[in-house]
């Protein structure tokens, strides 16, 4: 475990896909707002991508938010996510943000299975710094949201990694991504599913591997956040209803896909309250 305050090096790591002209802004939002913000560190793996980055709250209440970040499936580090950790730490929230490895250097199920390797260690580390291990929750923005919406709905990864088929209190995915294939409204296949000839789009939608009763979710999305996303949202609601779970879903009022992400940093804003009061009452 190492304290750790400087700015995130990139070169700390191995290289990642070059980022798009709409998300280079993103980036550089989310490293001015996490830069200076502490954090403790934690390992669940050899790679340097197979970390975690724990926020302490100055006050714990127990509950922890395991978060994932976004990226397409093939950019991001989990440092980018620490701007959210000063709101939730007043809120009592033990915050962990969750590093993985990436596509297209490894393809699904290979970021999936490190998230719930990390969540497992962050529920059997959490006591250190005041977190429950039995009030976790777990969430991500886009495709930090669908991989922990996967696992979230999923029963059969848990008891791999010495956690009860209940482990989950709570999901909250913001702009998350529910469904591949037909119908997913996808302008393009995404590169972390690998060849065609593996047809693991079923096997990676949320929406379609729903085991049992899910536990509860706080779907959030913007207004203006990508279109084919927001409808999935509404699917992938109905879709928690109809298996018995209990939904809340937020819109994010002047929101596009990466404002949602930037929003739930805001102390003030509408996703950090209303995820405080959801922890609270499961």
């Amino acid at each position: 475990m190492a304290r750790a305050i400087e700015a995130m090096r990139e070169s700390d790591y191995p290289p990642q896909e070059p980022l798009s002209d709409f998300a280079r802004p993103y980036r550089d939002a989310c490293v001015e707002r996490s830069t200076g913000i502490s954090f403790d560190e934690i390992a669940y793996g050899d790679d340097p991508y197979q970390r975690v980055a724990i926020y302490p709250a100055p006050r714990p209440n127990g509950t922890v938010l395991a978060f994932v970040h976004g990226g397409g499936w093939t950019s991001g580090y989990k440092e980018w996510m620490g701007f959210m950790a000063p709101a939730l730490a007043t809120q009592g929230v033990l915050f962990a943000s969750i590093g993985y490895r990436l596509a297209p250097a490894h393809v699904f199920p290979t970021g999936l299975d490190d998230v719930a390797a990390a969540i497992a260690a962050i529920e059997k580390s959490a006591s250190r710094w005041g977190g429950d291990g039995r009030r976790l929750f777990i969430g991500g923005h886009s495709a930090g949201g669908h991989y922990t919406s996967l696992l979230a709905v999923r029963r059969d990864w848990q008891s791999l990694h010495g956690l009860p088929h209940d482990a989950i209190r709570g999901c909250l995915p913001i702009s998350g991504v529910y469904r591949f294939g037909a119908g997913s409204g996808l302008s393009m296949r995404p590169r972390f599913l690998g060849p065609e000839s593996a047809a693991l789009e079923r096997a990676a939608s949320p929406i379609l591997n729903i085991q049992g009763t899910p536990p509860p979710f706080l779907i959030a999305h913007g207004d203006r956040d990508f279109p084919h996303l927001v409808t999935q949202a509404v699917e992938m609601e109905a879709a928690l209803r109809a298996a018995g779970g209990a939904v809340e879903r937020l819109v994010l009022a002047g929101c596009d896909h990466l404002g949602a992400s930037l929003a739930a940093g805001d102390a003030n804003g509408p996703w950090v309250p209303r995820a405080a009061d959801f922890m609270a009452r499961h």
